[in-house]
């Protein structure tokens, strides 16, 4: 029996086995070469879309510039129109005639219009747009410093101390005079300020949820004062019109009032805008504040501090008027986005045309009866409100 011959390998075949393997694994050149391949699309794709992401921001941007342009021009065109509404009519192109005149120093041509325009309708105008600004600006400050879309001007109690000053120079000291219940409102507000700060604690513990809790607590006792204040009246005419300011009114307003509010919601704009990054960075959060070298409660403070300074002066000349500071800003988000540098100027500008129009409705729709502007805002915010949160304009949560 034949024995099957074993074929062992030789050295050709061993080098032939060799060159068969190292062509079927794959050396580190080819695995660079793959790799390099595989990343390309991903690279691709992102060479892709950061042109389509910066004309997007583009897009937003002049999107929030022609908003803002926009919003200025309703605002002019509500003051011009307001001004003509009332007992004597008078047309937009008289308006016009007449502030022109008057702001280059030529004669008035109609006298009766020169003194309805100048002296008796612009003042009030003036009034409801620098304090429908400054609210709206409070409001926007509020919500982000906060981190609470529900957040508004009166979050500290401001009003409920303004009210509690005003009742306490009418009803008891028995003052009267538009520029007492100013100064009664002013000074409530602040002492306002001044207590809820006592009980927010020391500096390292005045969080948001310390500020708004304290707030609220002086706000409840202070509104129970001025409600207290008001039952315990002897004079019915008294307490009607110490209700009528807490409602909100500019039916009398003060040169010098006027003034002040111009003047301080004017600064407290530029300001604002000057320190709108770090409004940014702790509306996003601690955490982002810090990592922008920012101190939050420090900051948080100041800005808290500050902004309810502005607030107190506002109230002192227009009382509780709602719904302006909390409406506003969520609009104004809607229109032109969540930076601040952009979104303080646009509720100003909105706030402003709110608050003109809501004033020229409460004293022309019942003449010559006048009903309280805080109604009238009242009636426009709260379906308003419901519809931005129909159309998911408002967040369940600050982010």
């Amino acid at each position: 029996m034949e024995t099957p011959s074993v074929r062992y390998p030789t050295i050709e075949n061993i080098s032939q086995l060799s060159i068969v393997k190292s062509s079927m694994s794959p050396t580190p050149t080819t695995l660079r070469r793959s790799s390099r391949s595989a990343a390309t699309p991903t690279r691709q794709r992102a060479t892709d879309a950061a042109p389509a992401a910066a004309a997007l921001l583009a897009l937003r941007r002049r999107r929030a510039r022609f908003a803002l342009i926009g919003s200025a021009v309703v605002l002019v065109v509500v003051v011009i129109v307001a001004i003509g509404i009332g007992p004597v009519a008078i047309d937009p192109l008289g308006v016009i005639d007449v502030l022109v005149r008057r702001l280059t120093g030529q004669p008035a041509q109609n006298t009766i219009a020169d003194q309805i325009v100048w002296s008796t309708r612009l003042p009030r105008i003036g009034m409801a747009l620098f304090a429908g600004a400054g609210l709206a600006m409070a409001g926007a400050v509020f919500q982000a410093l906060v981190r609470n879309p529900l957040a508004d001007p009166y979050l500290l109690g401001l009003n409920s101390g303004a009210s509690a000053g005003v009742a306490l120079v009418v009803l008891v000291v028995g003052a009267s005079t538009a520029l007492a219940v100013s100064g009664a409102a002013l000074g409530g507000a602040v002492a306002t300020i001044v207590l809820v700060l006592a009980v927010a604690g020391g500096s390292r513990a005045r969080g948001p949820a310390r500020f708004v809790l304290s707030g609220l607590a002086v706000g409840y006792a202070l509104n129970a004062v001025a409600s207290m204040l008001v039952f315990l009246s002897d004079s019915a005419e008294a307490a009607r019109s110490v209700m009528f300011w807490l409602l909100g009114s500019i039916a009398s307003v003060q040169p010098v009032v006027l003034a002040a509010v111009a003047i301080v919601v004017m600064i407290a704009l530029c300001a604002l805008i000057g320190t709108s990054g770090r409004l940014d960075a702790l509306a996003s959060g601690d955490d982002s504040a810090l990592a922008a070298g920012l101190r939050p409660e420090r900051d948080r403070f100041i800005l808290l501090a500050g902004t309810a300074a502005m607030v107190g002066v506002v109230v002192s000349g227009v009382g509780g008027v709602g719904f302006v500071g909390l409406v506003v800003p969520h609009l104004a988000r809607a229109l032109v986005g969540g930076r601040h540098r952009i979104l303080l100027p646009a509720s100003a500008l909105i706030g402003a045309a709110l608050l003109v129009a809501a004033d020229t409705v409460a004293r022309t729709v019942l003449a010559p009866q006048e009903i309280p502007v805080g109604v009238v805002t009242g009636v426009i915010g709260t379906p308003f409100l419901l519809f931005l949160l129909a159309q998911r304009h408002i967040p369940s949560r600050q982010s």
